[in-house]
């Protein structure tokens, strides 16, 4: 394991004590804006009023956001000739010392036992996603996600007759609006929606679930694509659902989505969906120095 690599342990240990307790700041700022749009003394602002008061104690305690702290997945960008294996290992122990922290709930399961793992680790746990680049620098991007809102995600495959659904943008509209209204509350609303046009069937969830790791505030360099995530943030809601499912102007902080080419045969269209605890962030590792974004 090189020197390099070895060093990046305490940088990995303090992004995951981050990404678990500190919401990125443009989360948090679209929810007091949104607490702002609910009418006084609604259920709605009191949700609100509850999950602000959250994220400030969890800010100020250094403790998780929530009681979920989610499936640990590793988006890597690197250089050429880093070994992902040593990155691995070296993850898989700030992975463990969070949990001994209690900066991370022991939260990975023998699917066939159903017993407990106490570190975190375990088959295909944490999740590392590689990509190798040109640039001289390793970007490491940590998304938790919870189990609430990664259950009511949703996949359909176009033409969707039940849904009057056809192979185009339109269709993709009316599966967007399906999932949300399917969801209701059970995702822990306010939500964010990453989603996945096109790609095969494995393809397109990733391909939706990478559209988590945008900021809210950017815009999508895809015309057509910036204007179906302003048209969908729109009219999801416009559905009344609101913070929690107890109605209200709020059901969604944000929609963000991203294309893949497809075969003929096939046209999938993905949904991701996050919850308001949406607890993903940087680390930049560049010329010898770490930045947490």
């Amino acid at each position: 394991m090189s020197d390099a690599l070895t060093d990046l342990y305490e940088p990995l240990l303090e992004l995951i004590r981050r990404t678990s307790t500190d919401l990125p700041r443009d989360i948090d700022e679209a929810m007091t804006a949104a607490r702002e749009k609910e009418e006084p003394g609604s259920a709605g602002e009191n949700v609100f009023n509850i999950l602000l008061q959250n994220i400030e104690m969890s800010r100020a305690g250094t403790s998780p956001l929530c009681q979920d702290t989610g499936m640990i997945s590793f988006y890597v960008h690197h250089p050429c000739g880093m070994s992902q294996l040593a990155f691995k290992r070296v993850a898989e122990r700030a992975v463990a010392a969070a949990t001994a922290e209690n900066r991370l709930r022991p939260n990975s399961v023998d699917s066939l036992s159903g017993e407990s793992v106490d570190n975190n680790l375990g088959a295909g746990m944490p999740v590392f996603h590689f990509e190798e680049w040109e640039m001289d620098e390793i970007d490491v991007h940590l998304l938790l996600k919870g189990g609430g809102c990664e259950n009511v995600g949703a996949q359909f495959a176009l033409p969707d007759v039940g849904l009057g659904a056809d192979r185009d943008l339109a269709g993709v509209k009316r599966c967007v609006l399906e999932a949300v209204h399917l969801a209701q509350g059970r995702g822990c609303a306010p939500g964010i929606l990453g989603i996945g046009i096109g790609g095969d069937r494995m393809g397109s969830y990733e391909l939706a679930k990478e559209q988590l790791l945008r900021s809210l505030t950017d815009t999508n360099q895809d015309r057509v694509l910036a204007d179906f995530e302003d048209e969908m943030f729109e009219r999801c809601n416009e559905l009344g659902i609101g913070p929690m499912g107890f109605g209200g102007k709020t059901t969604l902080l944000g929609v963000k989505a991203g294309v893949r080419n497809r075969i003929p045969a096939s046209y999938f269209v993905s949904v991701a969906y996050a919850c308001w605890a949406h607890r993903h962030r940087r680390l930049v590792v560049s010329k010898g120095k770490t930045e947490i974004i």
